[in-house]
């Protein structure tokens, strides 16, 4: 077993276990993947001020994300295939987090069930993210599901209306279902782990919606549903909708610009993602660390600040902490783990996260992660209002 001591070396390991159009599927943007590559690099020009002398003992990473206690400000992010990254990949992702004290949330498009993830967490509580999907009667089927389980919390995607032109995923041939050319058979031939551990599942389809939606019975009738289904026409009466059907706490995800976040504050949501979808969508934007701290100073105190997008380490957890987010969602840092070791590569993810968080705060003079702002951060070298 090779040594980890990051996520890197988590990627680099998925990378050799995982077959190429579903690594590829985790790991890439749309169009030249300018706003995928500043999610990262952004992070990195982003400086500490180290302090000395103070005591470091007695440290706490513990706070809450829309009222609920987490051991870290972390949540695993709602990503699609989960379940082709490793055999039952929601699951086990899922578990890890429960082990851990986060949130794991659960993607529309996800291949374990919501039945399934609950079942598979003993009916813990988890997030369920929701697509607006033009069939409303699914929709509201969908959510009733979601209340079923035990689900705490409804994250609404607002930025998928429609789908960004992603060059690899198209080489690939990876679509819904993805398709098994003789360049994939041959890949997948040369990842015998990941195989047999999908051969040992029944779970090999988007468990949310084939059965649950009438004429997708299996994977072969998905791919036309599936393309048909996004709504170009969701707006914010849609979200009020929404918010009346659900019930419960509800986070709007995909928020860039101060003025669509003045809406979320306004829509009575408890939480909004500063998020670009991972890059995956319009390509061009800005990172989400640069959009953050503008949306932080115009809504951070009617409405709870979340963001994703770039969080490779604990000390990127830190920095948007430092600039007012709340909380942080990792979806490639988990998917890495997932894809090299199942379960016990999420939690080593986790592990790894949660560490480098605890460190980097103690050198930065503080031992309560409620406390960090950005007075642990040098002048001049992060993004400003």
């Amino acid at each position: 077993m090779p040594i980890i001591t990051n996520i890197e070396d988590l990627r680099r390991l998925a990378k050799k276990r995982v077959p190429r159009m579903f690594y590829d599927y985790a790991d890439s943007g749309s169009w030249t993947e300018s706003t995928y590559r500043a999610n990262e690099d952004d992070f990195q020009k982003i400086k500490f001020r180290q302090r000395i002398l103070i005591d470091m003992e007695h440290r706490s990473t513990r706070t809450t994300m829309i009222g609920q206690e987490v051991a870290m400000p972390v949540a695993i992010a709602p990503t699609g295939l989960t379940g082709m990254q490793h055999a039952d990949g929601e699951i086990l992702a899922a578990r890890a987090a429960k082990a851990f004290g986060v949130p794991f949330t659960l993607s529309t498009m996800s291949i374990c069930s919501i039945e399934d993830v609950a079942q598979g967490t003993d009916n813990h509580p988890f997030w369920f993210q929701l697509y607006v999907m033009k069939d409303r009667d699914f929709i509201t089927r969908l959510i009733e599901r979601a209340k079923v389980a035990n689900c705490s919390a409804l994250v609404l995607t607002l930025d998928l209306q429609i789908l960004g032109q992603r060059h690899k995923d198209i080489r690939n041939g990876l679509s819904a279902p993805p398709k098994l050319t003789l360049a994939n058979m041959i890949n997948i031939a040369t990842k015998p782990r990941w195989a047999l551990g999908m051969l040992g599942t029944k779970r090999r389809q988007f468990g949310n919606i084939v059965g649950h939606v009438k004429g997708v019975t299996d994977m072969s009738r998905l791919s036309e549903w599936t393309a048909s289904q996004f709504d170009p026409k969701l707006n914010w009466d849609d979200v009020q909708w929404i918010k009346k059907l659900w019930g419960g706490k509800l986070i709007l995800k995909g928020i860039m610009d101060v003025e669509d976040a003045r809406l979320a504050a306004q829509s009575g949501a408890d939480a909004l993602i500063v998020s670009n979808h991972g890059g995956r969508q319009l390509d061009g934007a800005d990172s989400s660390i640069n959009a953050l701290p503008a949306i932080v100073d115009a809504v951070g105190k009617q409405i709870e600040v979340h963001m994703d997008g770039g969080i490779r380490s604990g000390q990127d957890v830190l920095k948007a902490r430092a600039l007012g987010a709340q909380g942080c969602y990792i979806g490639r840092s988990f998917l890495y783990g997932l894809g090299a070791m199942g379960q016990a590569g999420v939690a080593k993810a986790l592990q790894l996260i949660h560490n480098e968080l605890d460190l980097s705060m103690a050198f930065c003079g503080l031992t309560d992660v409620e406390k960090v702002d950005k007075r642990i951060l040098l002048p001049g070298t992060f993004p400003t209002v």
